[in-house]
């Protein structure tokens, strides 16, 4: 379902400066950037800009090195014309330099952390919540009491939202209390009850947040083409510090075990790469990712740190899903089962040792690759000790 093609007013600075993504932030930054004359070399090279730069910078870190998203405590005092000015342009030039690094793992990085930052400020946010929702979402209303159980809760609300808006956002969100079939659905209307530990408001920003970050992403990208090689080299000290952080991070992912990496079956890395850019892998592939880990005996911990930039990631959620894995102690799926479920990562000619015709399953990979590295080292001991031998001979004589 598309955007709605009327998005509801909203006139407050502080609430523009505080979600500068939204569509009616861009003409309010527009005429406050056209007030202070800041244009693009004003950005990139003054001194008066460096404020906004270094906490553009700080969003783009965040987005990469922490997690749950940009610190939305971190911005100015938005309630003066200095700090909307410093978090309205923050938000501009963090948005500049992902596109100019000209990795699409960057800007959906980017996107995601924002779009976290939004979730945390729109779930305590009563007094915007609704107008947020409303240009998010088609089909959007409130009640005037919560309830949990059978007492009522005073002062609070319950929102709904249209059915076909919950069914195009929930795919990105896992758990039973987002399927449709646990949903309180009447006329085409779904209720987010309110529960003991998550409030209604609470579920109404988990999904604007879908909402928001394809949002923000669809707009980068569409910058992003307009991009030319001057600006892109005008801007590379920056970008430079943004995919070098990016490479150091997914380096220090990929070693967390201390394990023989390059004994991991493609499929394996596969779901891990992808998810550590922020793809929605599949149920079929999580599951595989987490019974490979389980069966290979790397601690429960460092399992979970592999779904950490997973779009719908909850360190309490996947903690939980990982331990009844290990628990079960499920048996990761045959290649076939990969194949059928788009899991598989290699082409026929990609990996020799995928293409052996005994190869059917990616435990039988992992201790394939293991038996030749331990054969290799063996040989290498060999050498040195042969080695070794023949310099204690030359000195003997």
């Amino acid at each position: 379902m598309p955007l709605p093609l009327e998005v509801p007013p909203i006139e407050d600075e502080v609430t523009l400066a505080r979600y500068p993504f939204l569509p009616q932030s861009a003409p309010w930054i527009q005429k406050l950037t056209h007030k202070e004359g800041i244009d693009i070399d004003m950005l990139i090279d003054s001194d008066f800009m460096e404020d906004s730069r270094r906490r553009g910078r700080l969003r783009l870190i965040e987005s990469i090195a922490n997690e749950g998203g940009v610190d939305a405590m971190a911005m100015r005092d938005i309630h003066t014309p200095e700090g909307r000015l410093l978090e309205a342009i923050s938000f501009t030039y963090a948005r500049m330099v992902a596109c100019a690094c000209e990795q699409d793992i960057i800007l959906s990085k980017w996107a995601q952390a924002e779009a976290e930052r939004a979730e945390r400020l729109l779930t305590a946010d009563t007094a915007t919540i609704e107008k947020v929702a409303m240009t998010y979402l088609s089909e959007v209303r409130k009640k005037d009491e919560a309830l949990i159980g059978d007492g009522a809760v005073k002062g609070g609300v319950v929102w709904e939202i249209g059915m076909t808006d919950f069914i195009e956002l929930v795919p990105g969100i896992t758990g039973p209390r987002w399927r449709l079939a646990n949903q309180d659905l009447k006329r085409g209307w779904i209720t987010l009850n309110e529960e003991v530990n998550y409030s209604s408001q609470a579920k109404l920003a988990r999904l604007l947040r879908q909402r928001i970050k394809d949002k923000i992403l669809n707009d980068a990208r569409m910058k992003a083409e307009n991009f030319n090689d001057e600006l892109i080299l005008r801007l590379s000290e920056a970008t430079t510090m943004v995919v070098g952080l990016l490479q150091h991070k997914s380096d220090e992912n990929l070693e967390l075990t201390g394990a023989q990496v390059d004994d991991w079956p493609p499929c394996m890395k596969k779901a891990i790469a992808e998810l550590d850019q922020g793809v929605n892998v599949n149920h079929f592939g999580r599951l595989f990712l987490a019974s490979m880990a389980s069966t290979i005996g790397l601690p429960p911990e460092n399992c979970v740190e592999f779904f950490h930039n997973a779009p719908d990631f909850n360190s309490e959620t996947t903690a939980y899903q990982v331990s009844h894995v290990y628990d079960r102690e499920y048996t990761p799926a045959g290649c076939a089962k990969l194949k059928l479920n788009a899991r598989c990562a290699v082409q026929p000619g990609e990996d020799r040792l995928c293409d052996q015709p005994w190869m059917d399953h990616p435990l039988k990979y992992l201790r394939a690759k293991q038996r030749s590295r331990i054969r290799y080292d063996e040989g290498e001991e060999k050498k040195n000790e042969s080695a070794d031998d023949n310099s204690e001979s030359r000195d003997g004589s």
